[in-house]
């Protein structure tokens, strides 16, 4: 597997925003509502966040791609919203969506789902208002560094989000488990964690280039997590069907998503 540098170097160079739309959330058609990595996450986080237990006043999404899903039903939990990636072009699609601009990629499938969740299907344009308030920056962010963030030095978050990002900008389990740590810095004791991770793959696809996977299993991400001072609340499975995600279920491995909910319990 290439170096942690060369993974950096790739997603800045090769990591086409327009094709990992076209390929994972396709505007023209409804079915990436019905893919499990896209619906066990949005019902996953909208359970965690709609109990109350979860709150505060920052959350820090690390490494959101062009992405707004993981924080549509956490806008109405927190009252600022850091999202972050590593890669220019993410972070520039996402800004786009923010600004409201013609040519944004069309996120209203999945708020609308997230809506329907919470009771109201119709109010997603009072949902889409609320995201674009409550998310104030979209920062450049580094998991391998020791503030993710640097040079901006954040409060410390009540809550951190972190959807498959990990596994992408890691090399090895030592890697990982060093990220883990770095991130985990932004996070206050007694803030959660909510993580949202995949075992048993070696890539995914976006169009025609292939970007590795560091290979985990769910043992690992436990006691990684709680290596790293955490407490587990909560930890769900969902298998992933080979004909679901072809480009992810690699050679003999079997594919999970996994959802974890944790709490920070020391540094």
């Amino acid at each position: 597997m290439e170096s942690v540098s060369d993974l950096k170097d790739l997603y800045q160079n090769d990591f086409d925003t327009e094709s990992f739309f076209q390929y994972y959330y396709n505007p023209n058609s409804e079915e990436y509502t019905k893919n499990p990595s896209c619906t066990f996450a949005i019902e996953n986080l909208h359970k965690t966040f709609s109990s109350g237990e979860v709150k505060g006043d920052l959350l820090i999404d690390i490494g959101s791609g062009p992405c707004i899903h993981t924080i549509v039903s956490a806008c109405e939990c927190f009252k600022e919203i850091i999202a972050s990636d590593w890669t220019d072009a993410n972070r520039r699609a996402y800004e786009r969506w923010l600004r409201n601009e013609p040519g944004a990629f069309d996120w209203t499938p999945v708020v609308s789902m997230v809506c329907e969740l919470e009771g109201d299907r119709t109010k997603c344009a009072e949902k889409e208002k609320k995201i674009r308030a409550t998310v104030k920056q979209v920062l450049k962010c580094d998991v391998t560094k020791n503030n993710p963030l640097n040079p901006i030095v954040l409060p410390p978050a009540d809550c951190l989000v972190t959807s498959l990002c990990l596994e992408s900008a890691s090399n090895d389990l030592k890697s990982y488990t060093e990220a883990l740590r770095n991130i985990t810095t932004l996070l206050k004791t007694g803030g959660h964690l909510v993580m949202i991770a995949v075992t048993g793959s070696t890539s995914y696809k976006v169009g025609q280039k292939l970007f590795p996977d560091l290979n985990l299993n769910e043992e690992f991400i436990k006691s990684t997590i709680k290596g790293n001072g955490y407490v587990i609340k909560e930890m769900k499975i969902c298998p992933i069907a080979r004909n679901a995600n072809p480009d992810c279920a690699n050679g003999d491995h079997v594919v999970n998503y996994v959802f974890l909910l944790a709490q920070k319990i020391y540094n």
